[in-house]
């Protein structure tokens, strides 16, 4: 879910729009509390005429979108696509131009299982490595990992494919292809969760020696298990984020979250440490932070929570904790608390990206700003299902230009996965609550790009 793709900045920041008071359910709201939008950014109106997923039938979803070259890869968990009107068979991969018309390509892999995660060599386009949770790959033996020829989707035998448990994320590390996962061995190394691989054989290349361990542990916490669950490698190329289940990496406390730096010899882990996070979520949700995202500077990280509510809540106001909201902290390595919070009011937040104009973070929100309501839009909540549009510096919610909801919507599905490329912001998500439409914009279920134009998108700065 949950990597960035290539990279460009959306227009830079405009003109101050003037200051806006504005009234929600009867309460008074700042200027500086919200963002005006103008023009800039990414569109808020997405562009049509790329694959879509189905919107009946059984729970399906795009997981994450790379783009290689000119081609954009989508992985997930489906059976059937369309376009244009015609359906074609897809097992969990399918790819297609990454510019109009967006031609679906014949690469048709057929996987068994939920594709997680893909990756390339570089700017080597002609093999892709698949990750999930799966167990064939035709009539080929490759559980939860494989390179793959990306056009005929044929196995490349000489890289290893077998690992025994889920792999949730990749990333690419000059040679090192990074896992990870629930696996506790993978292509023959019993290294846990976490493990860099050789990116021509497949096997564990040592560079990765974290000795991940450890859940969350509090009354009526649901079973869980150690992961790692996704990741993100600075712009830069000199650290990563990384997010999971666990409470120890590399000896040292962390929980939900933490920084690496990517060495010449080993990954190792930073200074950088969010005790905010080791406070828990709702008993169902102990795991939360969902996803991370660099700024374009790679000074500031952001992250997209889940969790509900905290533990042992007392319905108080305005809520505490961590769960359920979008939060940036300075990337420096060190001890860090967030620089601001905006809060869903107990919904879903998964995935994040920012162009350096906006930050833009997706999952099943209905309202922002929502600090002071749960399942309920509060004193000062603003409607805005779906996906958010933030101001980078301060997470003030981007408005319409009434001022009434967020310039940003889409249907109330579940944004997986974000990227960044020359074309806009791509943004994945899944068929949940029948969701098949973007920015206002139906027939779109499971991918939406929102364009760059020629115009830049700019906002109130606020305070």
């Amino acid at each position: 879910m949950r990597h960035p793709g290539s990279w460009r900045l959306g227009g830079g920041v405009g003109a101050v729009a003037g200051a806006l008071l504005l009234s929600v359910s009867g309460f008074a709201v700042p200027a500086s509390a919200v963002q005006t939008a103008q023009t800039g950014g990414a569109s808020p109106t997405p562009v049509t005429g790329y694959p879509a997923l189905t919107t009946s039938g059984p729970y399906e979803a795009v997981r994450e979108l790379k783009q290689c070259g000119d081609t954009m890869f989508a992985v997930g968990q489906f059976t059937h696509i369309t376009q244009s009107g015609t359906t074609y068979t897809r097992d969990n991969v399918f790819s297609f131009s990454a510019s109009p018309p967006y031609t679906l390509t014949s690469w048709a892999p057929d996987i068994n299982g939920i594709v997680d995660a893909i990756s390339f060599d570089g700017g080597n386009c002609s093999n892709a490595y698949l990750a999930g949770n799966f167990t064939k790959i035709g009539s080929i033996t490759a559980a939860h990992i494989a390179e793959v020829n990306s056009t005929t989707g044929a196995v490349v035998s000489s890289f290893a494919h077998s690992a025994n448990g889920e792999i949730y994320t990749l990333a690419l590390s000059g040679s090192h292809l990074l896992a990870g996962g629930a696996f506790t061995s993978i292509n023959g190394s019993l290294t846990k969760y976490f493990a860099s691989l050789n990116i021509k054989t497949g096997k564990n290349d040592g560079y990765v020696n974290l000795n991940i361990s450890g859940t969350y542990q509090y009354a009526g916490v649901i079973k869980q298990a150690t992961k790692v669950y996704n990741m993100q490698v600075s712009h830069s190329g000199g650290r990563i984020m990384v997010e999971g289940d666990f409470t120890s990496v590399g000896g040292h406390a962390r929980q939900q979250i933490f920084q690496g730096w990517l060495g010449p010899k080993n990954l190792d882990v930073t200074g950088w440490n969010a005790p905010s996070f080791d406070s828990h979520c709702y008993y169902k949700e102990p795991y939360y932070v969902r996803s991370a995202a660099w700024s374009t500077d790679d000074n500031t990280v952001y992250t997209a929570d889940t969790g509900g509510h905290p533990y042992l809540w007392k319905n108080t106001y305005p809520l505490p904790g961590m769960c359920d909201l979008a939060a940036g902290f300075s990337a420096s390595e060190t001890t860090v608390s967030p620089e601001w919070t905006n809060y869903t009011g107990c919904d879903s937040l998964y995935a994040a990206v920012s162009d350096g104009s906006v930050l833009y973070v997706g999952g099943h929100p209905r309202w922002a700003n929502n600090r002071n309501g749960c399942n309920e839009q509060g004193p000062g909540g603003i409607p805005d299902r779906g996906m958010w549009g933030l101001n980078p510096a301060n997470g003030q919610l981007i408005t319409n230009s009434a001022g009434t909801a967020g310039l940003y919507t889409m249907a109330r599905a579940n944004a997986d996965d974000m990227i960044v490329t020359a074309e806009g912001v791509w943004i994945a998500s899944t068929n949940r609550y029948g969701a098949d439409s973007c920015g206002g914009v139906t027939g779109l279920t499971g991918i939406c790009l929102l364009p760059y134009t020629s115009s830049s998108t700019s906002y109130t700065s606020g305070s």
